[in-house]
């Protein structure tokens, strides 16, 4: 039987603590799966698969490399980041199945907002008229799943300008308030730890 599970909202932390906090997380006998719903101080990160080249201008930007899949991505104010620390041993869940769990529960959260999204074949995420919204990345060890996905609600976008988004030049990226102009940050928030609830 899978463990309780409990959802924290953690606010604004830097991303250096909250991996480290990962990482210390999934090494322990947890009697609870987590979910960590936040958001960071800005900061590019590296996945495993990451091309430093990709970073085209940092400027004052940390870089931060992580064991998470994927290549690089922007993490700031105003985008929700939601880590999954969930016993994928006891669900027996997969890593291709937990990708396509949290893309539904990415494109079911857009759609309350009137949102329409659309997935890309081999580039997890999820979409809306081809520019990016949220990301996907994780890392599966000691039988938990880290790290998770980020969407974009209402944020400055400028810093995506200075890498590659998730190493695809030119893609562009968007979020829900250039969309939906009336949602805040707290508003989304809510409903996610809503669903999260009826997801997990």
């Amino acid at each position: 039987m899978t463990k309780s599970i409990d959802i924290k909202d953690l606010g604004k932390i830097d991303f250096k603590s909250a991996y480290e906090s990962m990482r210390s997380f999934i090494k322990t006998d947890n009697q609870k799966e987590n979910i960590w719903i936040l958001q960071h101080h800005p900061v590019f990160t590296l996945g495993t698969a990451a091309d430093p080249n990709h970073i085209l201008d940092a400027g004052t930007i940390p870089i931060i490399s992580t064991d998470r899949g994927g290549e690089v991505t922007y993490h700031g104010p105003g985008q929700i980041v939601i880590y999954f620390l969930l016993n994928v041993r006891e669900r027996k869940l997969g890593p291709k199945k937990l990708v396509a769990d949290l893309q539904k529960f990415i494109q079911d959260l857009l759609e309350g907002y009137d949102i329409t999204s659309e997935l890309q074949a081999n580039s997890p995420g999820v979409y809306t008229k081809e520019k990016k919204i949220a990301s996907i990345g994780l890392r599966i060890s000691n039988g938990y799943s880290y790290h998770g996905i980020s969407i974009n609600v209402d944020m400055d976008l400028a810093p995506f300008s200075r890498i590659n988004p998730c190493g695809y030049q030119g893609l562009e990226v968007t979020q829900m308030k250039d969309i939906h102009n009336k949602i805040t940050l707290e508003d989304v928030k809510n409903t996610a730890i809503n669903k999260l609830n009826n997801y997990f």
